[in-house]
């Protein structure tokens, strides 16, 4: 658990928590590329040809991913992309185009392109686009982070992931240690013909480590807990990975040790580390309005949570209290605002175990009558269009100080869940089955040592309505993904997910092995 999450506080755009900014400002870089320019000439070039609406998106987009095997430096991948799209309405249909020449005469050319895609498609289109208003915005927004993972030597990067392979390996009980290293810089301009005139920049890391142990003809693995986070290297330099690598060998040689769960229903106190995962497979794409009215269906299905149930389904109980958030501090979905020029904002989704609301586009906020979208639209580079995409959906914390121990102290009989691994969720988002990285036995609200072979599985209305209770504002950490896949041509986008523990009451636990009890 890194010890800078912390239940977060709504604010304005481009702060996060009191007394803390952005130390850097736009990388000069960016700042020196013509996208103002570029921008004036393809508005106008849309404005003159007949876009009711139009708006222009420039980015630079750089990647790179470090990633050591045991002693040696395995893969080193740095990539840049940059270029700039024009989006447009015309006749009631979208167009869309993208080039990557820096002139005057190509962004123009590149609208007209826009515009001539959106005439042919109008033909057509049985369903005019119309979207919801949106007032227009300038200004800058940096995401917060004290150390641009790019500024830091390679050379220390790597030798910090060699180290904590060392560390893994050091007592020979791990064979081999894999460690990563990712960070992503994202600078994008969006103006519209409507006034707006916006520069957002954001940097987010990942990191990770994973130990292989070989014993007696078999092998497990475990990787570290440490959640990407819309900060700078200074997120992986002080998470404490050390000291988990330290632990990692004891671990895994304990879990390869255990005994293999008896299947049956259980109590399971599942930590933030696992639970992140299952609220953006059950409820975070579930939530999804696109999804929900079957305009997202080939990729990962459609939903459960249809319109129709909007302020009456009982999702979970109670306790459930899960926000759409563009505004959290080192949220991976953090913004000032969206691809569409929407302000960024939270909002509930459920309230007190009711569905009572969505994520939205512009163009599926005015679909389906909202007064304005919430801000739920992203494209991963420069030649993709803006789709709609997860804010960070949050489960919030109980609002006294329910500790981790009082959760635990709470079961008879039961699991404690640590760590995500694999998954797999029907196209409804409704069945499902998770396991993660250790499970602890829970023996009269104490850990009595680790299981193994556990998977949890149910379905997404009685698992959240199983959720007893719910740790305090201390226990809630922010979790989250580089790669939310949705799209065809298919996107990807970061997103996280903050919650806390949770208590949920007779889940149904397999043996994945099928050999309960060895």
């Amino acid at each position: 658990m890194c010890s800078a999450d912390r239940q977060p506080t709504a604010g304005s755009v481009g702060l996060g928590e009191p007394g803390i900014v952005p130390a850097v400002g736009v990388d000069p870089a960016f700042e020196a590329l013509p996208y103002r320019r570029l921008g004036e000439a393809a508005l106008e070039a849309a404005r003159s040809a007949g876009a009711s609406q139009a708006d222009f998106r420039f980015e630079r987009l750089r990647t790179q991913t470090l990633r050591v095997r045991d002693d040696a430096l395995e893969t080193q991948a740095d990539a840049e992309t940059l270029g700039y799209s024009v989006r447009v309405v015309v006749d009631g249909s979208y167009g869309f185009a993208a080039d990557v020449t820096q002139t005057a005469d190509a962004a123009a050319a590149t609208a007209a392109k826009a515009v001539q895609t959106a005439r042919a498609l109008s033909v057509l289109n049985a369903e005019p686009v119309e979207l919801a208003p949106e007032p227009p915005h300038t200004g800058e927004f940096i995401s917060e982070y004290r150390i641009d993972p790019f500024d830091v030597p390679d050379a220390e990067k790597v030798e910090l992931l060699l180290d904590l392979s060392r560390r893994t390996r050091s007592t020979g009980e791990v064979a081999h240690a894999d460690a990563v290293a990712m960070a992503v810089g994202e600078c994008k301009y969006l103006a519209s013909m409507h006034g707006t005139d916006v520069t957002q920049q954001r940097v987010r890391v990942q990191g990770s480590l994973t130990g292989t142990r070989i014993a007696d003809g078999s092998f497990d693995t475990m990787r570290t807990l440490c959640p990407p986070r819309g900060s700078g290297w200074e997120h992986i330099a002080e998470y404490g990975f050390a000291d988990e690598a330290g632990r990692l060998a004891d671990q895994l040689t304990e879990k390869m040790a255990s005994r293999s769960v008896e299947p049956g229903p259980y109590d399971l106190v599942i930590d933030p580390g696992n639970l992140w995962l299952v609220i953006h497979e059950s409820i975070g794409h579930s939530t999804e309005l696109d999804r929900a009215l079957g305009y997202e269906a080939n990729y990962a299905g459609t939903s459960f949570a249809t319109f129709d149930k909007l302020g009456e389904l009982q999702v979970g109980s109670p306790v459930m209290h899960v926000t759409g958030d563009r505004t959290v501090p080192g949220g991976l979905s953090t913004v000032g605002w969206d691809d569409e020029g929407v302000g960024a904002q939270s909002w509930d989704i459920i309230r007190d175990g009711v569905l009572v609301g969505y994520q939205l586009s512009r163009q599926i906020a005015a679909k389906q009558g909202f007064e304005r979208s919430n801000g739920c639209a992203f494209a991963d580079a420069p030649y993709h269009v803006p789709i709609q995409r997860m804010p960070n959906v949050s489960l919030q914390p109980a609002t006294s100080d329910v500790t981790l121990d009082d959760l635990i102290g709470g079961v008879d009989r039961g699991i404690y869940v640590v760590g995500d691994k694999s998954w797999s969720i029907d196209m409804q988002r409704y069945n499902f089955q998770f396991t993660g990285q250790r499970f602890y036995e829970i023996r009269g609200g104490r850990l009595v040592g680790q299981l193994r072979d556990v998977a949890y599985q149910g379905n997404t209305i009685e698992f959240w309505n199983s959720m007893e209770a719910v740790g305090g504002p201390s226990t809630w950490v922010l979790g989250g993904a580089f790669n939310c896949g949705k799209g065809q041509p298919g996107q990807v986008a970061p997103v996280s997910h903050g919650c806390p523990p949770g208590l949920f009451r007779g889940v149904n636990v397999l043996n994945t092995t099928g050999e309960a009890g060895r």
